[in-house]
């Protein structure tokens, strides 16, 4: 199930050899293997996660497998604006065999954990949605049992289908709250239309933290500020997770359920630039986007494009 990194993908305008001001991605990520050491004192990692039975299983329009090396290639021609001490480790990749996504969650989160346990912080590019429930796995394997975990999604659905019948890229919130007391859940960009009256009842049952798309705006961006730092004020440590669907159509074609009613890209980078600065925030998923449905690049450009801010956030920087 794990693929080594591969440098080959690394590639992109050279604009200096020698002046790091002038660098781009392909010229400063390094490759990591998971089961090796880091270095450094504020190292980040990238880790794919090519799976699309969770989109399967949902009746989703299959695709996201192939996003870690397309969101990869986009990022690589990106420039570089981290600091000095600044290390991103390419840390490979965990493919989903045939139907097996149960054990390649498994083994995501035993990466995931395996990271953070050496003071490296992961940035996992999925896949469906289903990714989330690895990331999770391995957030909670590092903290412990006993520490309240925080989980901030931003997302068009709640993702909180029953899993009578088996799990999917639609059903992760759920699982975790059936079996995760100490989980609390906020979810940023609701739609009505992308959610049935039975999750909305599902959410209110749970006690799940929601913010609906047209809360979420630039008008409203201190509110939405004061609203994620009161979550996070009960929580021992966060992770977040951003779905490319709950952004507009028009900027994020390439995704199993697109949505023509969604976020501005500008309001989630600043989301995920400020959440990512949180102290408490241990990682960083994107999930579904589907390089074989995007139009001329659009959702891949967009994703790199919000890892670059993920990455200046838990740098510190200002990336927005």
């Amino acid at each position: 199930m794990y693929i080594k990194p591969v440098k080959d993908i690394w590639s992109g305008r050279t604009d200096s050899e020698t002046d790091i001001r002038s660098f781009r991605y392909h010229q400063q990520v390094k490759m990591m293997e998971i089961q090796e050491d880091g270095e450094g004192e504020t190292a980040s990692a990238l880790l794919g996660f090519s799976c699309d039975e969770g989109v399967r299983r949902n009746e989703g329009r299959q695709g996201a497998a192939k996003a870690p090396l397309a969101v990869k290639q986009a990022l690589a021609k990106l420039p570089w604006h981290l600091p000095e001490s600044g290390i991103v480790y390419d840390a490979g990749n965990i493919a989903c065999e045939g139907i097996n996504m149960e054990e390649a969650q498994e083994e995501l989160g035993k990466a995931v954990s395996s990271l953070l346990k050496k003071n490296i912080t992961p940035i996992i590019i999925g896949g469906g949605h289903e990714t989330f429930y690895g990331h999770y796995q391995g957030a909670r394997e590092y903290i412990g049992e006993d520490a309240k975990l925080g989980i901030i999604n931003i997302d068009a659905h709640f993702d909180m289908r029953p899993y009578d019948a088996q799990t999917s890229s639609g059903t992760m919130f759920r699982q975790i709250l059936d079996q995760d007391k100490l989980a609390n859940y906020l979810c940023l960009g609701i739609q009505q239309s992308g959610n049935t009256a039975a999750l909305f009842d599902a959410a209110e049952h749970y006690g799940v933290k929601y913010l609906m798309e047209d809360q979420v705006s630039d008008g409203n961006l201190q509110s939405l500020f004061i609203e994620i730092d009161s979550f996070v004020q009960k929580c021992d440590a966060l992770i977040l997770t951003l779905c490319m669907d709950s952004i507009d159509s028009s900027y994020a074609p390439g995704v199993s359920a697109p949505t023509p009613f969604g976020l501005h890209p500008k309001i989630v980078r600043k989301l995920v630039a400020y959440i990512t600065s949180i102290n408490k925030t241990l990682s960083f998923d994107l999930c579904e986007v589907n390089p074989e449905l995007d139009e001329g690049g659009k959702t891949v450009s967009v994703a790199a494009n919000m890892l670059h801010t993920a990455m200046m956030g838990f740098h510190k920087m200002r990336g927005v």
